[in-house]
């Protein structure tokens, strides 16, 4: 590949993959149904759907690892080889919830495991792909793919839910799955390791820098913020009687992508730690402006502002965690990025619904904004050189 070309027929395959990928694991934004339906409870629930987060996380040292020993897409390809595979395993399971509970639990173990492979994959393989003049650009339109993913996802799936019940909610995500599975095999793979090569260092070894620390803090401020953005926003709008719940969801997609379109290329002028400040601003304001939304025009311009932050924040800190790194590691250091996240998206939503239940909605919103803006002191680190 040139290395001056970003927008090569690889990225968009790569783009198109990940966007199926995604689409699959949203498929299941639905599956709580599957869970009431088998008489599950809402403990139940949070149970089973955090299962699956705790999939994402756990074990995601040794995730990162297996991408630098094996290749980028050789581990993709094993990732979405299990979100085609997966789904499937749910048309297994029959009768009441409680007959199958252990099993359902140790798959959304593993389901979430896999979807950890294939988000540190991608974003390596997208990171090794993409010039480095360009490097904050590339990741930020990749990630585009993942908005797709996450919005053509339940809109699949709930048309598939309504014709054939959750049989074809299983069956739709597995196809999507093999979709993306099919997409990235014309892609060479950006790099592979040799057998002869040294010893490299462990994930926790490489986090032991105090730069690799910062940058997976951050990560994690920004998962716990985003926290608040996925579980608790629909309970806010129908406590304060605002409708038109997916207004916020909309503008706050309209915001991310927006901002990537029109200024895509501004982070690799500017730097990542010029640019980071202002993001997490935006992202901070947008999110902790929840706590004082009471009209639909108030929830449109809150979702504006989060969703601005956040098309910034992704690929600045994505980038920021690989640039200048060799390519031996980049899978670590993806891995301590979408690691950090992940981690803050699963602790939040813990955190957060006991201070929703211990307070208000009000001190939970401000909570998950804070939390953004706790990033703010952590860039001053970021600024000296790596020792």
């Amino acid at each position: 590949m040139s290395v001056e070309r970003l927008y090569t027929p690889a990225f968009f395959a790569l783009f198109a993959a990940n966007a199926c990928t995604v689409a699959s694991y949203a498929a299941f934004f639905l599956f709580p149904l599957f869970i009431s339906a088998r008489g599950g409870s809402e403990s139940d629930i949070g149970i089973i759907m955090g299962m699956f987060s705790f999939g994402a996380v756990f074990y995601r040292h040794r995730v990162a690892e297996l991408v630098d020993a094996l290749g980028r897409k050789r581990c993709f390809t094993l990732g979405t080889l299990g979100m085609t595979l997966l789904p499937l395993c749910y048309l297994l399971l029959h009768g009441p919830l409680r007959g199958f509970y252990p099993l359902l639990l140790g798959l959304r173990l593993l389901h979430g495991m896999t979807l950890g492979l294939c988000f540190t994959a991608i974003f390596t393989f997208v990171a090794d792909q993409v010039p480095l003049h360009r490097l904050s650009e590339g990741i930020g339109i990749f990630g585009i793919s993942g908005l797709i993913g996450l919005s053509l996802g339940p809109f699949l799936a709930e048309g598939a839910l309504a014709h054939w019940s959750f049989p074809g909610l299983f069956l739709l995500a597995s196809g999507i799955g093999g979709l993306g599975l099919a997409l990235h095999q014309p892609v060479a793979d950006s790099w592979r390791r040799t057998a002869a090569a040294e010893p490299l260092p462990g994930f926790f070894q490489l986090l032991r820098q105090s730069r690799r620390r910062r940058i997976a803090l951050l990560a994690f401020l920004f998962g716990f913020g985003l926290a608040g953005y996925s579980y608790f926003v629909a309970p806010l709008a129908e406590a304060r009687r605002l409708p038109f719940i997916s207004l916020y969801y909309i503008a706050y997609t309209v915001g991310a992508v927006g901002v990537r379109l029109v200024g895509g290329r501004l982070t690799d002028r500017l730097g990542e730690l010029r640019i980071l400040p202002w993001a997490l601003l935006l992202g901070g304001v947008g999110l902790g402006g929840l706590a004082l939304v009471h009209s639909e025009w108030q929830l449109l311009v809150t979702g504006l502002l989060a969703g601005s932050g956040h098309g910034l924040i992704f690929p600045a800190l994505n980038s920021l965690a690989v640039r200048g790194e060799p390519a031996e590691i980049r899978g670590r250091l993806t891995g301590i990025f979408t690691g950090g996240m992940d981690t803050g998206m699963f602790i939040g939503a813990f955190a957060l619904g006991w201070v929703g239940d211990g307070t208000s909605l009000t001190v939970l919103f401000l909570v998950a904004g804070g939390a953004l803006l706790a990033g703010l002191p952590l860039l001053r680190g970021l600024a000296r050189p790596s020792s």
